[in-house]
């Protein structure tokens, strides 16, 4: 058995490995294509043959979720010579591992037959992840391609958004009648090439597919062959219908301990199921997402994009974090003339803007978290609100003391220390109030709460951090 940090490591170790290939390709015909010898364009032939079947090796061996690693590690221009190496029956695999960006850039180098021959290659579920990022004219010769089940279940799991069951439901499934046997149930499951992935359990429907419950395979194995499924099913199972939010079926998932779980419609038709891999890919999209989010960036973006392509992803919440530090500067201004009298203030206001936005982003995750986890309510706000009120006044007295001791000592006053301690508290507590309101009241008007939000608690705590420690330097100390 490989552990993780293991496979870690082998992972690194390949892809160190296909850069020395890729290294000693270029460089190997570099230093031929400049030889003057007989029979050139023979002898560059093969040395290119030869440089390229090591690396063909290495990369048919490794699994397609290694060779996406690898892509996504790799510059622009390497990244399509890989991509170009890989084989044609593996290239619909690999698109679904990959980033969603890198897959554009993937995407972009091909043509039309080639996308068409990997879409054909993927489930219709698989289709559905792939579909939006493929161009119109293909996706429309993919679904011309489909027999008419799968053109419909395709189309029907791009109607969902992607953040609903219906987007990530897999049409892979194994039904069984109520009134057959165990031994007639085991028939037929020898009789099938394999299991779809994730099988824990068959679903039990009537002649029109609606759901009767589930049997569980280890009730299947362990019980009397002879016993008819109905006497063994359960009808004690979670259910998700096509319409629900990705996001409470993954907590669904993680509370039960789920394997899979049907997908049924408004008369209870089973119409597919839901796998914990698939969950799982989706909570850590929206994991990274969420960091994305909260460093003011829209969209998953390319290690190697374009520096255009960055700079688009990135320019939005720049521009406003460039409002906000224009306002902080010109509440300095307003104390010009108090830091001109006492020089150590612009020593120390930074350390009480720094400390309030730190105590701000520790208050905003916490709340983003519990919004996300749905352990935080509008009617809970106001014990959680009293709550970070509270560990804020704490750290305020305790850690704006330890600083109001170290500006006393500095600068041997003992005005300018209970300033200090003063202003640390209040800017704590501000930050505190807004690490609470701000993804509640974005919340309440339907915006993530984790877009930008580590942005504006910054912006807040260092205007208001700013006025409150000059603003008592002014009255206290001038």
């Amino acid at each position: 058995m490989v552990k993780p940090q293991e496979s870690k490591e082998s992972l690194q170790e390949s892809l160190q490995q296909v850069i020395r290939l890729l290294n000693k390709h270029k460089l190997v015909e570099g230093l031929v294509h400049k030889q003057d010898m007989p029979k050139h364009d023979l002898v560059e032939s093969l040395v290119h043959k030869q440089n390229l079947a090591e690396l063909h090796k290495k990369l048919d061996a490794l699994h397609p979720a290694d060779v996406a690693y690898i892509l996504e590690a790799l510059p622009l221009e390497q990244r399509l010579d890989v991509w170009d190496m890989v084989k044609a029956e593996r290239d619909g695999e690999i698109l679904l591992e990959v980033s969603d960006a890198v897959r554009q850039t993937l995407i972009a180098d091909m043509d039309s037959e080639e996308l068409l021959a990997a879409a054909e290659q993927l489930d219709t579920d698989e289709l559905a992840d792939l579909a939006p990022d493929l161009p119109k004219d293909v996706l429309q010769d993919l679904l011309d391609s489909l027999d008419s089940r799968n053109r419909e279940r395709l189309q029907s799991a791009l109607a969902y958004p992607e953040d609903a069951v219906g987007a990530l439901m897999d049409f892979d499934i194994i039904t069984i009648r109520e009134d057959v046997s165990l031994e007639v149930a085991l028939r037929y499951l020898r009789r099938l090439a394999s299991l779809p992935d994730h099988t824990d359990k068959l679903f039990v429907v009537d002649r029109d597919d609606i759901l009767r419950g589930v049997l569980p395979l280890k009730r299947l194995v362990v019980n009397d062959p002879d016993l008819i499924v109905s006497a063994i099913m359960t009808n004690e199972t979670v259910v998700f219908h096509p319409e629900d939010k990705a996001d409470e079926a993954a907590k669904a998932f993680e509370r039960y301990d789920l394997v899979t779980a049907p997908v049924v419609d408004e008369n209870n038709r089973l119409v597919g199921r839901l796998t914990v891999d698939t969950v799982m890919d989706f909570i850590r999209e929206e994991a990274e997402s969420d960091i994305l989010s909260m460093a003011g960036l829209r969209e998953e973006e390319d290690l190697f994009a374009s520096v255009w392509k960055s700079v688009q992803n990135r320019w939005a919440w720049l521009a406003i974090n460039l409002v906000t530090a224009f306002i902080a500067s010109r509440v300095i201004g307003l104390f010009e003339g108090s830091i001109e009298k006492i020089v150590a203030l612009a020593a120390l206001m930074p350390i009480v803007a720094g400390i309030g936005g730190n105590s701000g982003n520790q208050t905003i995750t916490m709340i983003v978290r519990g919004l996300a986890l749905g352990q935080a309510a509008s009617y809970s706000m106001k014990s959680l609100l009293l709550k970070e009120l509270g560990v804020s006044l704490l750290n305020g007295v305790v850690w704006g003391g330890v600083l109001g001791l170290a500006a006393y000592f500095l600068y041997h006053n003992i005005a300018l220390g209970v300033v200090m301690t003063a202003a640390m508290t209040l800017n704590l507590l501000l930050s505190a109030i807004m690490g609470v309101l701000i993804p509640l009241m974005m919340t309440k008007f339907g915006r993530d709460p984790a877009v930008g939000s580590s942005v504006l608690i910054t912006a807040v705590t260092d205007s208001g951090g700013f006025f409150i420690f000059l603003g008592l330097a002014t009255v206290f100390l001038i």
